[in-house]
């Protein structure tokens, strides 16, 4: 009987394992729907692909509007992060370990859409902390999020989940996540693999 017990008990939590994975990575159709691309992008010093005037996740951004006819919105933070690659690591944690909400330039009406692209660079193995400012300022129950990151080895990390916690009542789309160096250096490459990725939600 114990044996049996156990059994059913590694069932059941394998089972609510595979809902909650189901809840966060499932796929979506984006057609004849409002599509809004929110991101972060941050430009001077970035890792290994030096001083750049466009970040990466905006070009990636770019990519997606002009492909899905997305409204674009940059999520600007009041005070800029610093250009220096070190200072900005050093603040970016800083920020996640005290859990700060920096405030942010402007904002917009996420009502008026169904489908929010939400785009971002990994840091820390997390969104920046000005992500968190503009997602906890908007009621996301019945939206669609797509989550896009760059990142320089760590992918999306645990941000799919992180955003299923964030926006409440929210359908979290499986994301995509893109080298910072192919961003920059390798556009071609880059717009193949958001094409395909497109493609699958559609």
């Amino acid at each position: 009987m114990k044996k049996i017990l156990i059994v059913l008990t590694v069932l059941c939590t394998c089972g609510i394992f595979a809902f909650a994975q189901n809840t966060v990575l499932q796929d979506v159709a984006i057609k004849n729907k409002k599509v809004l691309v929110a991101f972060f992008s941050r430009t001077g010093e970035n890792y290994n692909v030096g001083n750049i005037s466009k970040g990466n996740t905006h070009i990636i951004a770019d990519m997606i509007a002009e492909k899905t006819d997305g409204k674009l919105f940059q999520i600007e933070p009041m005070k800029p992060y610093p250009d220096e690659y070190k200072a900005c690591v050093d603040i970016a944690k800083t920020e996640k370990e005290n859990k700060t909400r920096p405030a942010v330039k402007e904002d917009i009406a996420i009502e008026d859409y169904d489908v929010i692209f939400l785009g971002y660079p990994n840091w820390w193995g997390d969104m920046p902390m000005v992500v968190y400012t503009f997602l906890e300022k908007h009621n996301w129950k019945g939206k669609t999020v797509i989550p896009f990151c760059t990142h320089e080895g760590s992918g999306l990390s645990d941000t799919e989940h992180l955003l299923e916690q964030t926006c409440k009542g929210a359908i979290i789309a499986k994301g995509l996540a893109i080298q910072g160096a192919i961003a920059q250096k390798s556009q071609p490459q880059a717009l193949k693999t958001v094409q395909s990725w497109l493609n699958k939600l559609r």
